[in-house]
């Protein structure tokens, strides 16, 4: 299984499969987009093919490409009738979301942020909006 490339806001690192059920990797914070909660440069332990939930910090690629990571705030249907999320920045004045390019379809959600593992370890409860 290969793993998402950056091409924006994430990047994604070598895949190690097997673990906790599915393929873990890491992903670099790019830009401002979730200050305060994630910074440029951090580090995340990411569980691709995992299901979010509402609130949860996720991997995503958006029509045009671009791999970023958002909240997932709800669900809401796409154009197609079928079922997608709608996805945020923490910091709505910085970078681009499903404001600007509309929901993103489930297929297209790449994984669930575990934990930010780089500067300081925190985990995935420990990463909603301050």
């Amino acid at each position: 299984m290969r793993t998402p490339r950056n091409v924006g806001l994430a990047r994604a690192g070598e895949a190690l499969t097997g673990l906790v059920g599915g393929v873990l990797g890491m992903a670099v914070v790019r830009g401002r987009s979730m200050e305060p909660t994630l910074r440029e440069g951090d580090r995340l332990l990411v569980r691709y093919a995992a299901v979010p939930g509402v609130g949860a910090l996720v991997v995503a690629r958006f029509a045009d490409g671009t791999l970023a990571v958002k909240r997932a705030a709800e669900r809401r249907e796409l154009r197609t009738g079928q079922p997608g999320w709608w996805l945020l920045s923490d910091n709505p004045a910085q970078g681009v979301d499903s404001r600007h390019r509309g929901p993103v379809a489930d297929d297209d959600v790449r994984g669930v942020v575990l934990a930010r593992v780089w500067p300081s370890p925190r985990l995935g409860r420990h990463l909603t909006p301050r």
